[in-house]
């Protein structure tokens, strides 16, 4: 039979059990005292959260890139991105709990050797021209708006054509992945020449640069004529780019549409020949704002990354306001209220937006609520 501590004696006995226990790299879950410091339920959760930040590309993220741009040449790194890290979760690289937004200063004709990885990555066209990704044999040239997908395991390279520097904001699912223990990363890229691999700098072009928009860009309409190897590993859109003037004309199409009040006029990027996400683990949308438009309040138990594209306004997150322009990046936690704002009386705003959406509802994680004008609280999804 157990003999009971209890009077005097209890509290010192319970201290000791707790450092005994931590000591022995365990934790207690026992709720004791629900509310107090001893409330296990509550220390049983991670303690690093990530929280609602704003992270200014005017003010802050485009002088350190050039100054970057300055001192990191090709030669002497690959990469010349900045991550943008959530203080709730630093030292970690992450800007939501399973996504991180980086941004990519290319300087001009620089090209970076093709590598792949398992994380998979979009890169979205902010400034310039002569963007530069390629991707399993297509090369991409993009500019602002475009976006380029770099899927789970496809060879890709980036860099920049012509003679200006080019900007784009990538996308990667890389938190979830390292979570997963399934990172992992290849820089010897090699082809077979005459019967021998050997290690190629550049892949060599397989598909036409427009490729992508000519098999996959005709909603409704696949051609069957199409290259029937699989694209890159088979685990994302065949779709590799996605160009800005089809997101914006649909979207000004459909302006006048009444639009949902929680989520304005939204467009998803989708998989062409299966109607779902371009990947299994992230999303992407873009949401326009007409003149003077509010978006009533939304909680998800998705994550989100909101990007400001053209326009500016604000956002109200968790009762906190956010003023934003355009390439700034917003952090949206899963599990917070929130609400977008376009202050213009006269100009549209387009986000782009990033969500952890598909992972969660592959987990039957996923649920949306919404307040409606009177308050009231309903399920969305």
């Amino acid at each position: 039979m157990t003999v009971r501590v209890d009077g005097d004696n209890q509290r010192a006995a319970m201290d000791q059990l707790h450092a005994d226990v931590f000591e022995r790299c365990m934790a207690p879950f026992w709720a004791m005292q629900p509310g107090s410091i001893e409330d296990q339920d509550r220390q049983v959760m991670d303690k690093k959260k990530a929280i609602p930040y704003l992270w200014k590309f005017k003010s802050a993220i485009e002088p350190l890139l050039h100054r970057s741009a300055e001192l990191i040449t090709m030669e002497s790194s690959e990469r010349r991105s900045l991550i943008l890290v959530n203080p709730g979760l630093a030292p970690k690289r992450a800007t939501v709990s399973t996504m991180y937004t980086a941004y990519r200063l290319n300087d001009a004709n620089e090209i970076m050797p093709p590598h792949k990885h398992s994380p998979s990555a979009v890169r979205f066209g902010l400034k310039g021209k002569g963007n530069f990704t390629g991707v399993d044999g297509e090369n991409i040239v993009f500019g602002p708006g475009d976006m380029v997908l770099t899927p789970n395991d496809t060879w890709h390279n980036h860099g920049t054509v012509g003679n200006e520097q080019a900007l784009n904001l990538s996308v990667l699912d890389f938190p979830l992945v390292e979570t997963l223990s399934a990172i992992h990363f290849d820089h010897h890229y090699s082809e077979e020449v005459d019967g021998v691999r050997v290690p190629m700098k550049q892949q060599s072009e397989r598909f036409v640069p427009d490729y992508s928009q000519r098999i996959y860009g005709y909603g409704g309409m696949l051609p069957r004529f199409g290259n029937k190897e699989k694209r890159g590993a088979g685990f994302s859109s065949p779709m590799f780019v996605y160009r800005w003037e089809m997101m914006r004309e649909l979207l000004e199409r459909h302006k006048d549409w009444d639009g949902d009040p929680h989520d304005a006029l939204t467009v998803e990027y989708i998989d062409p020949t299966s109607g779902q996400p371009v990947f299994k683990t992230i999303t992407f949308l873009v949401q326009m704002l007409r003149p003077g438009e509010r978006t009533l309040p939304v909680r998800q138990t998705a994550s989100l990354l909101v990007a400001p594209f053209e326009g500016r306004g604000h956002s109200i997150v968790d009762g906190q306001r956010f003023d934003w322009k355009e390439f700034d990046t917003l952090a949206v936690p899963g599990g917070s209220w929130f609400e977008h704002v376009n202050g213009s009386d006269k100009d549209p705003v387009f986000l782009f937006i990033a969500s952890d959406e598909p992972t969660l509802k592959k987990l039957d994680l996923y649920k949306k609520w919404g307040r409606t004008k009177d308050d009231t609280i309903v399920r969305l999804g």
